[in-house]
């Protein structure tokens, strides 16, 4: 999956923090609900705006950020 098709960052939108397709709910508002034990179906309730596809970009935006992050302090 190109997480970059998904992850948008602009400066004047939530503080420059990593959003979802240019709309104003972040990468760690869906990372925060996944590790709360809610299911995909009850994100999608809560963010009607949201896809399948958008919370997988937020994986693999997440895995690829800790990735890099390994390889900086490795």
């Amino acid at each position: 999956m190109n997480y970059q098709d998904y992850i948008t960052i602009e400066p004047d939108k939530r503080g420059g923090k990593p959003c979802i397709r240019g709309m104003r709910i972040t990468v760690y508002d869906v990372l925060d609900s996944l590790a709360s034990d809610m299911t995909e179906a009850e994100i999608l309730e809560d963010f009607p705006d949201l896809t399948h596809e958008d919370i997988r970009a937020c994986l693999a935006f997440a895995a690829d950020r800790e990735r890099k992050l390994l390889m900086v302090v490795a």
